[in-house]
């Protein structure tokens, strides 16, 4: 029987005033762009059901870090949107980020192929840690479509109201900031790409990190040498990946 957590660790980032509105801890510059999908009636839904699951089961990130990736990247910081879609769901692996884990945990199989690539592609090798806040702090958004996810149970959470949330947040970005670059791995994340602006923005595809589908397209794909090169020339400061 799965042990029930503690009602203070759900606290999901999210509280609710005495009015019922749920008010969202989220950095204050990506509130100020997503504050009309707090009112929404999906997001009262999605969060009440998200509340339920971590008060019940072991769920995954830490409900603190659901909104890492807002919180390390603020909106007016971003330069690189990178879309995941789902987070890790073994113990201790998520936190927030899409394809990072937590210092000290193994690199998942994605994880690995990417930091080959970026060894391919720039001459970087790989670090000791697939902690990615590094990333985050750069101007790297590391956004998953869906921002929880139940213990050992891939995708529990999506069709639950995560994606409308995220798809506000990618559309907020790419219609009101101008040279980003978008990242899109994998059919799913173009999917949810689809509607970027290829002349206002950078948007680079190519097969998913996973072993999977690496070698049909990923490897080689040098998108982290392309980013640098499109930075560079919009006059922004390069990420060192």
């Amino acid at each position: 029987m799965l042990r029930p957590f503690g009602r203070k660790s759900v606290i999901l980032q999210l509280e609710s005033e005495r009015q019922h509105r749920m008010e969202v801890q989220i950095e204050r510059s990506w509130k100020a762009h997503l504050e009309p999908e707090f009112t929404k009636p999906y997001f009262a839904q999605l969060t009440e059901a998200v509340r339920q699951e971590y008060a019940a089961f072991p769920c995954y990130p830490p409900g603190r870090l659901i909104f890492n990736a807002f919180n390390l990247c603020p909106f007016d910081k971003v330069k690189v949107v990178i879309i995941g879609q789902d987070p890790y769901h073994g113990p201790g692996q998520a936190h927030g980020l899409c394809f990072s884990v937590n210092d000290g945990v193994p690199f998942p199989p994605s994880l690995v192929n990417i930091f080959k690539e970026i060894k391919a592609d720039i001459g970087t090798d790989a670090p000791a840690t697939g902690n990615l806040t590094r990333w985050a702090e750069q101007g790297v958004l590391l956004l998953n479509a869906t921002l929880t996810v139940l213990s050992h149970q891939a995708g529990s959470h999506q069709n639950r109201g995560w994606e409308t949330f995220t798809d506000a947040a990618i559309h907020a970005l790419a219609e009101e900031k101008e040279n980003l670059v978008f990242i899109l791995w994998g059919s799913y994340a173009q999917k949810k790409g689809a509607f970027i602006d290829r002349n206002k923005h950078l948007v680079l595809t190519s097969a998913h990190p996973s072993p999977l589908s690496a070698y049909n397209g990923f490897f080689g794909n040098k998108h982290f040498s392309r980013t640098n090169d499109y930075l560079k020339t919009h006059g922004k400061t390069e990420i060192a990946w």
